[in-house]
């Protein structure tokens, strides 16, 4: 298999080393920062506030769901090497067509986490 290749595609940076596999997507972590103009935002160690409260019938400003959509299709690519996400990611997923400004809060949320943890790298031990 051709790493040159999955990472020139896929954007996933892959290194093997002398303690497992070690792959990242900073790169494209970072583009998704800039693209939602969030690289220069606080970041946040937790990818959701406690005691946040979603429904599809959210009272707020309903937003353009296009937008909301790039930005979970993005996040989703990242949990590939975030899982952690996954959960914020999923459950925004849930709310695409209902989309009011609380839900795009909850995905701000996941990008200053991102941007707090934009360098990390996930390792497959062996």
């Amino acid at each position: 298999m051709d790493i040159g290749l999955i990472s020139r595609y896929l954007g996933i940076k892959i290194k093997q080393g002398e303690y497992g596999i070690f792959i990242n997507q900073k790169k494209f972590a970072r583009e998704v920062l800039k693209k939602f103009k969030m690289e220069d935002f606080e970041k946040v160690s937790t990818f959701i506030e406690r005691g946040v409260k979603m429904s599809k019938n959210n009272e707020g400003k309903k937003i353009n769901s296009t937008t909301l959509k790039n930005l979970v299709e993005s996040l989703r690519y990242l949990t590939c090497t975030h899982p952690y996400i996954l959960l914020g990611v999923g459950l925004m997923n849930k709310f695409i067509e209902t989309s009011s400004i609380t839900h795009f809060k909850v995905l701000n949320r996941v990008l200053q986490n991102i941007n707090c943890i934009v360098d990390s790298v996930l390792l497959y031990g062996y």
